[in-house]
């Protein structure tokens, strides 16, 4: 019988990126899998991150190619891919979601939205009973906002009742999407991908709307995890189309317990704010240590950095200089004493035309990854590569750290996993039957 391997304390990891937000009022989508050329290079993909020395990759199927209608599902590149991912006993996060839904649903604002994705979650868990770890909706704040408030995505909506709706919509899936799984797979984790933003008043008289801002930057955590959101959002949230009886469904659920808070960050996750309202980019002021801080004092959960990246430069030297930052506000995160579980360069390759935030179909390579388009290693990717083999050992013995009861792909039929999985389930029933008030 294989011995319980499980993962010593902190989890590196990077990204494919399945972005597929729609533009052009639904007429093309943005499929970053098929820009970066993954359908094509999908093994030798997987081949970098294993030169790499990485155990962890964040990884979904393309939902609108892999969910064609309700109870309608082609399998055949997630067949492929993830058989593939089993054998090399590599750990997919897998992201079902990531800004951008099949053409049949159409967009956020579609009601049936969270149902359906619930199903789509529920079927995926069955197929492949061995993952373990989850993002049903990567960033769900940044999902919403650019959908239905900035009017770049999907719907390309514009007004607060349009990003209320897409919001609760968004949210309200997750939720059902962590209950679905969690029914086929009861020692599941959910790896919540979320940006972590922070705006700046830029003079006195613009103190009252960024303090708003700060507080609306929560909102689909504090639906997520449960918490009851500040007066001021009870309002916005109620003067914007979300019913009581829809706030008490996100109050009353207690999924919390199986979750690990990821925090996002790029330099572009700040923001100066003017009296009237009117935002830019800031730059790095707080970073990711200070703004990390204030999203875990106000959840109290385990903590991965999800994602960041930073383009290579003119210099070559300056997405080094960034992982080299990120990196030392991880350590200090976990030196303050919060538990930080993972970190993630994101992602794997370059990324294509998020130099207009997916909103423009033009082609426009951005090196942003560890590997560029051709998949030659960049000089991030060899910084990344180094730093993993230098702290992979020594981190979890000399800093705080908790260890995340992970199953890797090939224990699952063994006998370790199952009574992981079995302890799991007697834990849930028991959660189930205790009083209302525990």
């Amino acid at each position: 019988m294989m011995t319980n391997q499980i993962t010593p304390g902190f989890m590196f990891a990077t990204g494919i990126e399945n972005s597929a937000p729609t533009i052009q009022n639904g007429k093309y989508r943005m499929d970053e899998l098929e820009k970066c050329g993954h359908y094509t290079h999908w093994r030798k993909d997987f081949d970098l991150v294993q030169e790499l020395g990485i155990t962890f990759l964040r990884y979904g199927p393309p939902i609108h190619q892999t969910f064609l209608g309700h109870n309608y599902y082609d399998w055949s590149f997630a067949d492929e891919t993830f058989t593939e991912l089993y054998h090399r006993d590599l750990v997919p996060i897998v992201d079902l979601c990531h800004f951008g839904v099949p053409d049949w649903i159409e967009n956020f604002q579609n009601p049936d939205f969270p149902n359906l994705f619930a199903s789509y979650a529920r079927a995926f868990a069955a197929r492949f009973p061995w993952v373990q770890l989850y993002t049903p909706v990567n960033e769900m704040y940044i999902c919403a906002l650019f959908s239905a408030k900035y009017g770049w995505w999907n719907e390309q909506l514009t007004t607060d009742q349009s990003y209320v709706t897409a919001l609760k919509h968004i949210v309200k899936a997750n939720v059902l999407a962590m209950r679905a799984i969690l029914e086929v797979r009861p020692d599941a984790i959910f790896i919540q991908s979320e940006s972590s933003e922070y705006f700046h008043a830029e003079n006195p008289r613009a103190i009252g709307p960024a303090e708003i801002m700060n507080v609306k930057r929560f909102l689909s955590l504090d639906l997520n995890y449960g918490r009851r959101v500040d007066s001021e959002m009870y309002e916005y949230l109620m003067d914007n189309g979300m019913t009581r009886e829809e706030y008490h469904f996100f109050l009353h659920n207690k999924l919390k317990r199986h979750c690990i808070m990821g925090n996002d960050y790029y330099v572009t996750n700040e923001h100066r704010v003017a009296a009237d309202g009117r935002t830019w980019a800031a730059g790095e002021i707080f970073g990711y240590h200070v703004i990390t801080s204030q999203y875990y004092n106000r959840y109290q959960l385990p903590i991965m950095h999800t994602e960041t990246n930073l383009n290579q430069g003119p210099n070559g030297d300056e997405a080094v200089n960034w992982l080299k930052k990120q990196w030392a506000n991880v350590l200090r995160v976990r030196n303050d004493g919060m538990p930080i579980l993972g970190f993630t360069w994101y992602s794997l390759i370059d990324q294509v035309d998020w130099d207009s935030a997916l909103r423009e179909n033009n082609g426009n390579v951005n090196p942003l990854g560890l590997y560029d388009l051709d998949r030659n290693i960049r000089p991030v990717g060899t910084a990344y590569q180094q730093l993993i083999r230098d702290w992979r050992e020594v981190l979890p013995t000399q800093s705080i750290c908790l260890r995340v009861p992970v199953v890797l792909p090939k224990e699952y039929d063994e006998e370790v996993g199952l009574k992981n999985i079995r302890q799991a389930k007697a834990r849930k029933d028991a959660s189930t039957n205790a009083p209302a008030n525990s």
